[in-house]
């Protein structure tokens, strides 16, 4: 224990002093890195202490010279990269690590690594995990539905949304073997209690078959899809339930991405066009003209695919809502932002 412990401290002291002279190379590629860390020769023993995140390197070659060449060759989805959104560009980050010492142990050298990409027109990270809030429904599919923050950078790490603030609602169905399928939502509701009655007082946000009302009132809308199987409702917060829990419930729909209709679309109101317009296919927003009236809820597909049950309900909560002046007495609750089924 005492050589190992006085070992440690030796390699320690012993790269201090060789650090200064290393050579590290690095190449941001499309969807990859390639590093080159040359390595002092009274290192090479420990060739198996450097580290790219938790990745060892790929490949170590010793030079005649006798310092060693430790190479990481890996894609930006490896090493426990961390990818964040920065106005127009991507950002992935990570760092190069030499850990004489157990990993419980910090390390002993750190060298920060960055990548920056722009940002593609339309971006959404698909770094959600399925396991999170899973709700089972039929058919042998899966919904999900989560709070994101506001950055759409990760899923949403408080329960608690300034009022005019945006909270973006990630949904998904997870389709294993099926056919590709197409998510939308029907009919989505604020309400205070995480069951619907009756009775329940009710703030409507989407309505009339995949209508976003609250794009027409106020300044949300639906995010530019990376997937069929997934859509992102950006909602603005309002003021119904103001400082208390509140839940959103939903209507969620996998259905054919080829058939779409007044009954089976994603529409919000674009402002600066003055009209209604279709998520999916701009050229097709006609099917949205019934947004301002009341759209025709029978399906061009007949009752096949309405008794096959890809409709799940989901409620994601609780929320609150605060006027920001009024946020920090207010405590986030210990609860996941994930649907509650």
């Amino acid at each position: 224990m005492g050589t190992q412990l006085y070992l440690g401290v030796i390699v320690v002291a012993l790269f201090a002093t060789t650090v200064a002279n290393a050579e590290i190379k690095v190449n941001c590629e499309k969807d990859s890195i390639s590093i080159t860390w040359r390595i002092h020769p009274m290192l090479v023993p420990f060739a198996a202490r450097h580290f790219l995140g938790n990745c060892m390197a790929s490949r170590f070659n010793v030079l005649p010279s006798g310092e060693g060449n430790a190479e990481f060759n890996y894609t930006l989805d490896d090493c426990n990269f961390k990818r964040l959104m920065k106005g127009k560009k991507l950002l992935y980050k990570n760092e190069l690590t030499f850990r004489p010492q157990p990993r419980s142990s910090p390390a002993s050298y750190v060298y920060p690594i960055e990548c920056v990409y722009p940002r593609p027109k339309g971006w959404i990270p698909p770094f959600l995990n399925a396991g999170s809030g899973v709700a089972e429904g039929r058919g042998g599919l899966k919904f999900h539905m989560l709070l994101l923050n506001e950055r759409i950078t990760a899923v949403a790490e408080t329960n608690v949304i300034p009022l005019g603030s945006f909270m973006p609602i990630w949904a998904t169905v997870a389709q294993e073997s099926h056919q590709p399928l197409l998510l939308l939502m029907e009919e989505c509701v604020a309400a205070t209690t995480s069951e619907l009655q009756a009775n329940s007082n009710v703030y409507p946000i989407i309505t009339n078959k995949g209508c976003l009302l609250d794009s027409e009132k106020g300044n949300s809308m639906f995010l530019q899809r990376y997937q069929s199987s997934a859509i992102t409702l950006y909602l603005q917060s309002f003021k119904f339930g103001l400082g208390e829990e509140v839940y959103i419930h939903c209507k969620l729909l996998a259905w054919d991405p080829e058939v779409l209709s007044e009954s089976k679309k994603a529409c919000h109101y674009v402002k600066e066009n003055e009209r209604w317009e279709l998520l999916d296919d701009p050229m097709q927003s006609s099917i949205c003209d019934c947004c301002s009236r009341t759209c025709n809820t029978r399906s061009k597909r007949g009752d096949e695919w309405e008794s096959n049950g890809f409709r799940h309900t989901s409620v994601l909560g609780p929320l609150i809502i605060m006027d920001p002046s009024q946020q920090n007495t207010h405590n986030a609750s210990d609860v996941s932002i994930a649907d509650q089924d």
